[in-house]
């Protein structure tokens, strides 16, 4: 599923749901009940892997500097884009 990843990003803020240890880093849609955008995430939710793998993620994806402003030990985060 392809989403303008951009449409979703407010004042610099992105919120994002993730699910870690999938077979592959990707987006796979947005769920309208949470108002956040659904990743996939190929690392294991353990000493903080898949958060560093989000950080990769979305910076290659969208080209700037990604941190994770909320939400480091919840599947529920909020990114900020530099």
């Amino acid at each position: 599923m392809k989403i303008n990843i951009k449409k979703h990003i407010n004042n610099n803020l992105l919120k994002i749901i993730v699910k870690p240890n999938s077979n592959k880093s990707e987006i796979i849609g947005y769920d309208d009940s949470k108002q956040g955008v659904k990743v996939n995430i190929k690392a294991p939710a353990d000493k903080n892997k898949a958060n560093i793998e989000v950080v990769k993620f979305f910076s290659k994806l969208l080209k700037k500097e990604v941190k994770i402003k909320t939400g480091l030990t919840s599947k529920e985060k909020i990114l900020k884009i530099m």
